[in-house]
């Protein structure tokens, strides 16, 4: 089955096609992959101190080309200038990061654990990763996934969104020119490129996106390796005693890549007498963040679509909304306003769902422990906050939280040196910190009888 032809590009600011890209079928799948499989063995065979000095040489190159990178994120998403600048050098700090980490050491200590004998392990990497990653962070997400698993020793197959794909294509060129030919390959194409991708002959498959898309990727990619981070529609959980800048973090966060984040918080729960404060002063935070001077545009038509259906299929019954500033050549763009959705029932299909999108709903929880419930009964189990004075209260909730990541009086806050990923339906796997370098190997035990 081929995929093939060309993909039109829009801009997200007008909706106006600004170009197109091939999409790859079945021969230029596996003409891609094989590319990087002649390449695995040498970049395998590379000291983890040749590995982590070109792995650094890369991230110089990001650094030098920031602007080139900037002009490619922002065709693509249409980010603000210093979001998307910001986006690119957190990409080249990853693979400086994991420059660094590549000559780490994983193994446990070797010895005598069996009479007789001596023991040890090796770290191998796997061959060839797919690293199919989404459109709200191009570059960001092409690091977080790439960079690990090259540090590891491993060729990857980069397989961007059809909708961003120019962030990509420059890191393809630059990582040729820095890491060696082909020991990162960019393939470009929609959805059917990526099944195709999963069902080649890759080793391990690392996949960003929603839960529906992480299912078919499990299922494609059997037996093989696979590391997922899906949805979140992550709860913030607001005490009466919360800091009073609460209101001002929480807005920038739900508003940050216009609430394109899969740790966006998505759904405050506010305690007791919270609960009218968390409206009016959320509420005036977040009316007071502009669509097209604050925050971005939604990616595309279909993240429009959901984001009217949930917003405008809520039944709140409060709703507080922002505005949008438009230039000109912008009115046909994916636009769309902050907005806070208050009073609503716990079965709102904008609770119950993640809009993806500038949106934050707002439900009472008479204490503490019914909070925690409410935080724990989404399927998706990504990323959590909590907002008080008092932090031994805050410690003991973050016990409880079943997320993969916690924060205490600030939320969206990461670093390469902290792992990030998810539960249940957000899916498996490490992201960020040494620990993803175990995403991306595979030990083996070498047991030698002495003697004899």
């Amino acid at each position: 089955m081929s995929a093939g032809g060309d993909l039109p590009l829009l801009d997200p600011r007008t909706g106006a096609v600004r170009g197109s890209c091939a999409a790859a079928d079945e021969p230029g799948v596996a003409t891609a992959v094989a590319r990087a499989r002649r390449a695995a063995a040498g970049w395998a065979a590379a000291t983890p101190q040749d590995r982590g000095r070109r792995l650094g040489e890369l991230a110089a190159r990001i650094e030098a080309c920031v602007a080139d990178y900037v002009r490619a994120e922002r065709a693509g998403t249409g980010k603000p200038e210093a979001e998307a600048s910001a986006e690119v050098m957190a990409c080249a700090d990853l693979f400086r990061f994991y420059a660094g980490a590549a000559r780490a050491e994983m193994t446990p200590a070797g010895g005598h654990r069996i009479s007789g004998h001596e023991s040890w392990i090796r770290w191998e990497p796997l061959g060839v990763v797919a690293a199919v990653v989404p459109w709200n962070y191009p570059v960001l997400m092409a690091g977080w996934r790439c960079a690990p698993a090259l540090a590891a020793g491993n060729a990857v197959v980069l397989k961007p969104a059809e909708t961003t794909p120019d962030s990509a294509l420059l890191l393809d060129r630059h990582a040729a020119e820095t890491l060696g030919p082909d020991v990162l390959v960019t393939l470009t194409g929609g959805a059917e490129t990526g099944r195709l991708l999963v069902r080649s002959t890759v080793d391990a498959v690392a996949f960003t996106g929603s839960a529906r898309a992480g299912a078919n990727v499990a299922a494609g990619a059997g037996h093989r390796r696979v590391s997922l981070e899906l949805g979140g529609n992550s709860p913030v959980i607001v005490l009466p005693d919360a800091p009073p800048d609460t209101w001002d973090k929480i807005a920038s966060a739900v508003v940050m890549n216009a609430g394109q984040s899969c740790a966006a918080p998505a759904r405050v729960l506010a305690v007791g007498s919270a609960y009218e404060t968390v409206v009016d002063r959320l509420g005036a935070a977040l009316t007071g963040r502009r669509a097209g001077v604050d925050f971005g545009p939604l990616n595309n038509s279909r993240q429009v679509d959901r984001y009217d259906d949930l917003v405008e299929g809520s039944s709140a019954k409060l709703r507080r909304q922002g505005e949008t500033v438009l230039r000109t050549g912008e009115t046909n763009g994916f636009w769309r306003p902050a907005c806070l959705l208050a009073d609503l029932p716990p079965d709102d299909p904008a609770v119950l769902q993640e809009v993806f999108g500038p949106v934050v709903t707002v439900q009472a929880a008479d204490s503490v422990d019914e909070a925690m419930r409410m935080a724990n009964n989404a399927p998706q189990a990504l990323a959590a906050s909590v907002w008080t004075a008092d932090l031994p209260t805050a410690l003991a909730m973050v016990r409880d939280l079943d997320a993969g990541e916690a924060w205490v009086n600030c939320h969206l806050v990461q670093t390469a040196e902290l792992p990030h990923g998810g539960r249940r339906a957000s899916g498996t796997g490490t992201d960020l910190s040494v620990l993803a370098l175990a995403e991306y190997q595979r030990p083996k035990t070498v047991t030698v009888r002495l003697g004899g």
